[in-house]
């Protein structure tokens, strides 16, 4: 096992994440962001700077003391928020942009897709949908979907 990290993460006055690296230097506004977020959820976590810059590469999250880890782990679940689409129910439009009428795993929602570079395919029959305010969508398994479900959705495949 990895000896932990020695760095300091917390949060400034303005809930700002601020990473304290080994050499005493402090990186205001720092953003976690994974190497491999849905084939590898527990892998290596980079923090990022301001400038877009790394400022730390954590290769195992797990050696970080307890309480940068708990942090690290509410920031990561809070930027990936992304509800699992179960089913289609209506689209505004075969054309883009367009609204979708959808049932998540958190409830239904509408989300409007501005074209169909919006929508990714990942491993498998997966896909992931990012919607005009930035908000990813996961299709876990698109030929699971219901038959009007995927219909609708090959229109835009």
């Amino acid at each position: 096992m990895n000896a932990p990290l020695s760095i300091t993460l917390q949060r400034d006055a303005h809930g700002r994440l601020v990473l304290l690296d080994t050499e005493g230097v402090e990186h205001v506004g720092v953003v976690p962001v994974r190497a491999f977020p849905l084939s590898e959820p527990g892998g290596p976590v980079s923090l990022v700077g301001t400038d877009g810059r790394e400022r730390l590469w954590i290769d195992r999250p797990e050696t970080l003391p307890a309480a940068a880890r708990e942090l690290l782990d509410a920031e990561l679940a809070r930027r990936e928020f992304a509800p699992v689409i179960q089913r289609l129910l209506e689209v505004s439009t075969f054309s883009t942009p367009s609204t979708w009428t959808v049932d998540t795993d958190r409830g239904r929602t509408t989300l409007v897709l501005k074209g169909e570079e919006d929508i990714r395919r990942l491993n498998g029959s997966a896909l992931l949908i990012t919607d005009s305010q930035g908000i990813g969508y996961r299709i876990a398994d698109a030929k699971a979907l219901d038959r009007r479900s995927k219909r609708l959705l090959e229109r835009f495949l």
